[in-house]
């Protein structure tokens, strides 16, 4: 990671990010630098690849695009600067249906979608931190999966700018209720088929 003494008084923005090295991977949430170590392992792949694929599928020849990360996701907080943004974080799937926020680089700007999978470094980051700051970005669907407990939840934006309370989906002996986007009209799949182990 670059000098933390540069300047920066312990809240980092984009201009430092840019500049750390290629091979860390690192998330910036109003300022604070969390690493994203250690690499995500094959259950947590799996199910990003999975994910991706089937929104990718549905997607294809629609306005909406799937990103898949590592893909920087700049969140401003009013209208600053690229280089004075805050917050950059990288969720593991995300979709953006205004194509005007996406960038060679990065994308700029609330996805309409956000996809997080838990790992055990980054449970309480993604559960807490980040579910507040994609709150106040305007994400209009959450999705937090986890793969131990093999459930997923999916937070959807109210008029009033916060979450709902989710739409929890859980075994019950094996069998899961489908989920349905709110956001991708007419995607959907039975977690069961996500959570299988090949």
């Amino acid at each position: 990671m670059g000098d933390p003494a540069l300047d920066t008084d312990g809240r980092f923005t984009y201009r430092h990010y840019r500049t750390w090295p290629d091979d860390e991977r690192w998330e910036l949430i109003d300022g604070v630098a969390y690493a994203m170590s250690p690499a995500p392992g094959a259950t947590h792949q799996t199910l990003v690849g999975r994910l991706f694929r089937w929104m990718g599928n549905f997607l294809e020849g629609k306005p909406c695009k799937v990103f898949v990360a590592p893909f920087d996701i700049l969140l401003p907080a009013r209208d600053e600067a690229d280089d004075e943004v805050d917050t950059v974080v990288q969720p593991d799937v995300l979709v953006y249906c205004d194509r005007s926020k996406v960038r060679e680089r990065f994308g700029r700007g609330a996805p309409d979608l956000a996809v997080e999978v838990l790992s055990p470094s980054t449970s309480k980051k993604d559960q807490h931190e980040k579910f507040e700051r994609y709150r106040r970005a305007g994400v209009r669907e959450y999705w937090v999966v986890d793969p131990r407990g093999k459930w997923l939840c999916v937070y959807r934006l109210k008029p009033d700018g916060n979450f709902d309370e989710g739409e929890l989906r859980e075994s019950w002996d094996g069998k899961y209720e489908r989920i349905e986007s709110k956001v991708l009209e007419g995607f959907g799949f039975d977690p069961a088929k996500l959570f299988a182990e090949d």
